[in-house]
């Protein structure tokens, strides 16, 4: 079982502290948001993809918990200048090893979260034939609150 302390590692609180690519990202094209119904964590995951299929630009933003949000900040460091396949390819075992400490199956969805977003996400490109120019990324995607 692991020890609740070592889920603090400092490079864990390093990025919970200071958040890789953590705000809006204006020029994105592909976005999409999803929560944890059974803790409350909230992740939107935004993407800017150039024609090649690479991910020029990452940026995340939410409410959480340390795990849910540190490891957001991992994965988005992590995925940038990838290209879509291999953001896809990207697997669960992969972001759990990212994130260091081992987490018990409740503490895994927390660090999951981001990575299921992000799938998500190369899935959601935003409309660009919207009125407002303003209005931003829309996450109207799928709800990720319904998986069990």
């Amino acid at each position: 079982m692991p020890n609740e302390q070592d889920i603090y590692e400092e490079h864990v609180l390093d990025h919970y502290e200071d958040p890789y690519h953590r705000g809006e990202l204006a020029t994105a094209t592909h976005a999409d948001e999803g929560k944890n119904p059974l803790c409350g964590d909230v992740i939107q995951v935004m993407l800017r993809l150039d024609r090649d299929g690479k991910i020029e630009e990452a940026w995340f933003d939410g409410e959480g918990c340390v795990i849910s949000q540190a490891s957001a900040s991992m994965l988005i460091e992590a995925i940038e200048g990838k290209t879509v396949e291999e953001a896809k390819e990207f697997t669960a075992n992969e972001m759990l090893d990212l994130f260091g400490p081992q987490l018990t199956p409740n503490r895994q969805k927390c660090c999951l979260l981001s990575w299921r977003v992000l799938q998500s996400a190369l899935h959601a490109p935003i409309d660009d034939s919207a009125d407002d120019d303003d209005a931003g990324p829309s996450f109207g995607g799928p709800s990720l609150s319904e998986e069990s």
